[in-house]
């Protein structure tokens, strides 16, 4: 019985050796493909002008709330109570209201987040695609990202199909 389970083991371990010797791997560097992919190219500029139109925004109220605190640092010492109280309470919803500002717009789930997942992934689906039928073209049984988190310590040139997705692509 022992032999038995030895030759069982043995066979299996020479089978899947030699599957895996005939294994086809080929790589992608993705951020490589965003970079010359003219539509991802686009979709970045959107998304750059947007934010830069939020900055703006909010460059645009923390000058309003520099400017009130300065003037109530000022006037303070002649105010009544009431109104340091009032103004007071301006100083901190102001504050409050930036940082809500910025919360919606920046935050985790915030509006960045939608819009980034709304413009980039047409464009991720499209070069999925082509990763597939490049994939499917050379008969690789796998295709790692070279640019994301699976770190690939060793790569030969000749399995990089970057090259060949792009040309895909276009």
């Amino acid at each position: 019985m022992k032999k038995f389970i030895f030759i069982f083991v043995a066979i299996s371990i020479l089978i899947s050796s030699t599957n895996f010797a005939q294994l086809n791997i080929g790589y992608v560097n993705s951020d490589a493909i965003i970079k010359e992919l003219p539509d991802a190219q686009d979709a970045q500029k959107k998304l750059d002008a947007l934010i830069q139109e939020w900055k703006e925004e909010i460059q645009k109220m923390e000058r309003e709330l520099d400017t009130k605190t300065k003037d109530f640092d000022k006037r303070k010492l002649v105010m009544s109570d009431n109104n340091k109280i009032i103004i007071e309470k301006e100083l901190s919803k102001l504050e409050s209201d930036i940082s809500k500002f910025r919360d919606t717009k920046f935050g985790y789930k915030g509006e960045l987040y939608t819009q980034q997942e709304e413009v980039m992934k047409p464009i991720q689906n499209k070069i999925f695609n082509a990763i597939q039928e490049v994939a499917d073209d050379e008969e690789l049984d796998f295709v790692f990202d070279k640019s994301g988190d699976i770190m690939i310590l060793f790569a030969r040139d000749k399995y990089d199909i970057t090259a060949k997705v792009l040309k895909k692509l276009q």
